[in-house]
């Protein structure tokens, strides 16, 4: 499987480079950011986009993907509304339109927040913003495409960007496991597998 990861500087989508590039399943792994990361892996390639609304540009080198992890994101502290949906609406729709148009048949994940609100009529700012961005995800014509509301997170071995010392909270063990037909499984000690 070759795959997308979008925030791979930050601390969800470095864990998610490192269990790919740790991943038999995985061959490929193109990470697209605004600035390298600095790690060198033999399934490992990278695309520095000062601006991700350019991705058009780059479609010859997006062909062929079988999923993207879009884990790119800011945090609500101290933004407005319109700043924050600038932030996050305005910068995930027009790469994940242009990424459908290149590569309809991949699958597309979302990294969200737990409590984003669907109904986009709620009190909380941010929740709304996120949950007006995953509805919109769910009209593109992926094969598909699922969003993520983690909560809490416990950091993979190896990480660097890990905020607040957080692998030391008591954080669940909890693992994201894909098959090579891009299932999501969720597994945790004492639990069988159960799908997302």
């Amino acid at each position: 499987m070759r795959v997308i990861i979008t925030g791979a500087t930050g601390m969800v989508g470095e864990g998610v480079l490192l269990e790919c590039l740790d991943n038999i399943a995985v061959v490929e792994v193109l990470i697209i950011g605004r600035k390298n990361y600095p790690l060198s892996h033999p399934k490992l390639k990278e695309l520095i986009l000062k601006d991700f609304s350019e991705i058009e540009d780059h479609a010859d080198l997006l062909t062929g993907y079988d999923g993207c992890f879009f884990c790119a994101g800011v945090s609500s502290v101290g933004e407005n509304e319109e700043s924050f949906t600038k932030k996050t609406y305005d910068f995930v729709i027009p790469f994940a339109r242009a990424l459908s148009a290149i590569n309809p048949e991949m699958t597309f994940i979302y990294v969200s927040g737990n409590r984003t609100d669907s109904t986009e009529q709620g009190k909380v700012m941010w929740a709304r913003v996120k949950g007006r961005t995953e509805n919109e995800l769910m009209k593109l014509p992926f094969k598909g495409q699922y969003n993520f509301r983690p909560a809490i997170m416990k950091a993979t071995k190896g990480q660097v960007n890990v905020k607040n010392n957080i692998q030391n909270n008591g954080a669940a063990d909890c693992s994201v496991y894909l098959n090579k037909d891009f299932e999501t499984r969720r597994c945790w000690p004492g639990h069988d597998p159960c799908c997302i």
